[in-house]
């Protein structure tokens, strides 16, 4: 197998700790910012409404299309520009009643930026409509997605390994996600389908990452003692450093690529992968191992407390 780093000692598990109170540190303030925005700014796919995007054949201000967009009954419309100003993504909420005959949305809207704007010339890219109430059902029916993915990666590392590992490596699961989330909310992205597909290609990505090293301290497992527990995880890490780097640089080529002209409507869906990725690298190394490293430590406290009260008993 082609290596890049050859015969690395890097003493990992001396520094979880500090890995630990980083990942805390993002998470807390991933908490903070959702406090100060008042929650995930939800997509049209779960709070439900209408999704415009219009492409003009010129520049457009955005403080024009809003204005035009007011004069509609729609000042609260919530307007995103790229392409220099040509294209727009319009969200509006789902309006109470619609009468016969009534031009859409988007044709409406269209109508109103031609009055503001005379002369000008709009190709619509895409219109979508969540009713409020199926917005609730698909919030529901995400939620569960992700957590079952996460009981079922649970049951399968548990099968194929011991519960500790299994234990550490969804507690990293978790870690990636929410700190995925917590980039969202500093980027003030929304949380659509694709970006909750995001997260369960996350999780997928992450544990196969960490069921390598799992696999090689399996392989090289011996001893019991604190020394050989660390020892033997920084060797599995350092081993399959080489495999965990390449991959993950072909997957971030292959993202970035996706996020720089993939266009909007995949954006966040690379977006949210990207930093899984590379998150999902930094925890197979330092939460997942971590982790299952202080939780065997843990057990062999417990059996050396245990094993020095019965021999005081037996003294």
């Amino acid at each position: 197998m082609f290596q890049i780093l050859v015969g690395s000692k890097i003493p990992f598990m001396k520094y979880r700790r500090h890995a630990y109170i980083l990942s805390a540190l993002i998470i807390l303030a991933g908490a903070a910012s959702l406090i100060v925005k008042g929650g995930f700014r939800l997509g049209v796919d779960f709070a439900g409404g209408i999704l415009v995007e219009y492409r003009f054949d010129r520049v457009i201000q955005a403080d024009d299309l809003r204005a035009a967009l007011s004069g509609g009954g729609w000042a609260g419309a919530e307007i995103q520009a790229s392409e220099g100003g040509r294209t727009f993504l319009i969200r509006i909420p789902v309006p109470d009643e619609r009468q016969a005959g009534e031009q859409s949305p988007s044709a409406q809207m269209l109508r109103l930026v031609k009055e503001k704007v005379p002369g000008i010339e709009g190709e619509l890219l895409r219109e979508e409509f969540v009713g409020p109430r199926v917005g609730r059902e698909l919030r529901g029916k995400a939620f569960w997605a992700v957590l079952i993915s996460l009981l079922l990666i649970l049951t399968y590392v548990t099968i194929r390994y011991e519960f500790k590992y299994g234990l550490g490596g969804i507690i990293a699961l978790a870690h990636d996600v929410l700190v995925v989330m917590a980039f969202l909310s500093f980027m003030n992205k929304e949380i659509t389908i694709p970006v909750i597909a995001a997260l369960l290609t996350v999780a997928g990505y992450s544990i196969n990452d960490k069921i390598v090293v799992f696999d090689r301290v399996r392989e090289r497992k011996k001893g019991s003692g604190r020394q050989a527990d660390a020892a033997m995880i920084d060797m599995s890490l350092n081993q399959t450093l080489s495999r965990t780097i390449i991959t993950g640089v072909c997957v971030i080529l292959t993202l970035e690529t996706l996020l720089l002209m993939g266009g909007a409507v995949i954006h966040d869906f690379a977006f949210a992968i990207l930093v899984g990725v590379l998150v999902g690298t930094y925890s197979s190394i330092f939460i997942g191992s971590g982790i299952s490293l202080d939780l065997i430590l843990a057990a062999e406290d417990r059996r050396l407390e245990r094993e020095e009260r019965a021999a005081k008993l037996k003294a």
